[in-house]
């Protein structure tokens, strides 16, 4: 028995001496390094009849984690955490629960249908890449899977299909969702780098809890679930599985919350896209890939991230300027030019949305919020790209009792036709409603009545405001009218004494 346990060892010395092999042929003769090789494999097979599997976490010229890698890090995690002697941990579904898998460079056994396999976990850093600020990032890990030659057809056609099976299963159980945001260009360079920084996302706003209109709050349910539900419908029609959605409206009217809320109801994890933050086109690509399924990827404010405000036609610049900036081009050197001439486009971002790259991947929505809707460029909203526009606009009577259940457990109330009444003449946002409607502050307690008069309160604020807004607005039109007659009246004494031709 530990004549057999120590087999999966002897590779490692096998190895060394196969590397020493590969220095020495370089200098024999082609015919005898052919028959030394060809019996040198032979005997090789006869004293080590074990076979191994490496999965790498990323293989090839992949810009994604595998997917073989992540299935069978969850496969490990339940199955080897009661006998691996090293393990790590990290939050599972929910934070209530720890979920452990080995840790780097640990050996477990394994027997599957009275078969004996071992699992091994592994990591190495690139030679090259041995000095970095960022050693982590550096560090390539991979999962080995060694076991008898004679058990070959076994493992290929039941012990891995087992493994993957369970592993999926596993991590849906143990998922926790997660908030991303993209990590600054110059931390990372590379498909092999993180991309992402994440924290457990634990918003609790829900569609019960979003204080708007019930029809339009329905409408958005239904169509979030034709999504969710939709994979084969997506493929019927020959569409990417994934959907946009544009939100706008005035600051304070709960565009992010609506986000939070999509997220819990959907049970997606959610990244953030910080734009100014992405270096050029490729790199947006890469962010992109990086995503998971069943995500939502939102970019805040778009209308301020970059310059998509229509104007697509360069302006026009003195031939003398042009000049100066090709000169200034030609003195920068390759990592400047880089810099200097990088950045995300309209097209690249147009591409991101619904692209050839945006197939890479399923079940996702793409979300931009603005302030100003009026100044993105068309091109960036059209159905198709943004396929459901969402106005988030100014509290309603029904989104404030919304508010007043969840906030004060109120379901009517004396004051609640006079807080209607002003509501139908007076624009106040959702988040000015939910402020005056907290119960607690730093100070004090306040009672239900001083909240609905502190509202009542704001309301009349907000009227009174409007209506200046309203007088100053009345005045410069009047004003810009009088000028204009001004104007009209010189320039037709002008023609009228022939001082104007």
């Amino acid at each position: 028995m530990l004549m057999q346990t120590s087999w999966p060892g002897l590779g490692t010395t096998i190895a060394s001496l196969m590397f020493l092999w590969t220095m020495v042929r370089g200098y024999l003769p082609r015919q005898l390094d052919l028959y030394i090789s060809t019996y040198t494999h032979k005997i090789l097979n006869y004293f080590y009849p074990y076979i191994e599997i490496t999965f790498q976490e990323y293989s090839g010229n992949r810009f994604s984690r595998s997917e073989a890698y992540t299935t069978i890090k969850s496969y490990l995690s339940a199955t080897t955490s009661d006998r691996a002697r090293k393990l790590k941990a990290d939050v599972g579904k929910d934070s209530s629960n720890l979920v452990v898998t080995m840790d780097d460079y640990e050996q477990v056994t394994e027997e599957f249908e009275g078969v004996k396999l071992w699992w091994s976990s592994n990591k190495r850093i690139p030679r090259s890449q041995t000095i970095s600020f960022y050693p982590a990032q550096d560090e390539h890990r991979y999962f080995t899977l060694t076991f008898h030659h004679r058990d070959r057809r076994l493992v290929m056609d039941s012990y891995l299909a087992h493994v993957m099976e369970e592993g999926k299963a596993i991590a849906v159980r143990n998922r926790q969702r997660k908030l991303y945001t993209n990590n600054p260009s110059q931390n990372w360079s590379g498909y092999k780098k993180n991309a992402w920084s994440h924290v457990v996302f634990e918003h609790p706003a829900t569609f019960e809890k979003l204080a708007m209109d019930p029809e339009k709050k329905e409408e958005i349910i239904d169509d979030l679930e034709a999504f969710k539900n939709g994979k084969d419908y997506y493929e019927k029609i020959g569409k990417a599985w994934k959907r946009g959605y544009l939100l706008y409206g005035p600051p304070g009217t709960g565009k992010s919350t609506m986000i939070s809320a999509m997220a819990n109801f959907l049970d997606y994890d959610v990244y953030d896209l910080e734009l100014t933050a992405v270096k050029n086109n490729t790199e947006l690509k890469k962010l992109f890939i990086e995503t998971t399924n069943k995500s939502i990827i939102v970019v805040e404010d778009i209308d301020c991230s970059l310059d998509l405000t229509g104007k697509r036609k360069k302006e026009e610049k003195p031939k003398e300027k042009e000049e100066e900036e090709e000169e200034k081009k030609k003195l920068l050197s390759g990592a400047e030019k880089e810099e200097h001439g990088g950045k995300v486009t309209l097209s690249g971002l147009l591409n991101f949305i619904d692209g050839l790259w945006s197939a890479c991947g399923g079940e996702r929505l793409i979300i931009f919020t603005t302030n100003h809707v009026e100044k993105l460029d068309p091109a960036l909203i059209r159905r198709g790209r943004m396929d459901k526009h969402i106005e988030l606009s100014y509290c309603s009577f029904e989104g404030f009792k919304v508010f007043a259940k969840n906030y004060l457990d109120l379901e009517s109330h004396p004051l609640f036709e006079r807080i209607r009444l002003m509501m139908e003449i007076t624009k106040i946002t959702p988040a000015d409603v939910a402020e005056n409607l907290m119960t607690k502050s730093f100070k004090r307690k306040r009672n239900v009545e001083s909240c609905l008069e502190d509202l009542i309160r704001s309301l009349q604020e907000a009227k009174e405001a409007e209506a200046i807004q309203l007088e100053l607005k009345s005045k410069e039109e009047l004003e810009s009218k009088e000028n204009r007659s001004v104007e009209i009246t010189a320039l037709e004494n002008g023609y009228a004494n022939g001082e104007v031709k």
